[in-house]
């Protein structure tokens, strides 16, 4: 009996620990239109965040980078930032979760393409 209120307790903490961790995570929606993001600068807190993409009239598949600001060359992009599928129109994908520290950073497109809008974090 003893042996099962612990684990009772035990898997309560459990999925109290679980689901604080998923509700840490902020998703951050952002739009891509024809040459151009619709949102053209983010200012977040540091923390855990998971971006989704959405595809609203562009005729071909479109992606998101995430990078250090001044440094936008591949081996510099945040991988985890990558959309998880290319994003065709009408349609939308999300990244996986990014831990974004205090600093500058930008997005953008290659595929659209697009300019590089400002990301800052503070």
């Amino acid at each position: 009996m003893k042996s099962k209120i612990v684990l009772s307790v035990v898997m309560a903490l459990f999925f109290v620990s679980v689901n604080s961790s998923f509700a840490q995570v902020k998703n951050i929606s952002l739009e891509q239109t024809p040459g151009a993001f619709s949102i053209e600068s983010l200012t977040l807190a540091p923390g855990d965040y998971q971006f989704e993409i959405s595809n609203n009239g562009v005729d071909h598949e479109v992606g998101f980078v995430l990078a250090p600001k001044g440094k936008t060359e591949a081996e510099n992009h945040i991988k985890e930032a990558y959309v998880v599928a290319p994003v065709k129109e009408g349609g939308s994908q999300k990244t996986q979760v990014v831990n974004l520290t205090s600093g500058e950073y930008v997005f953008f497109c290659p595929l659209n393409p697009t300019k590089q809008y400002a990301l800052t974090v503070k």
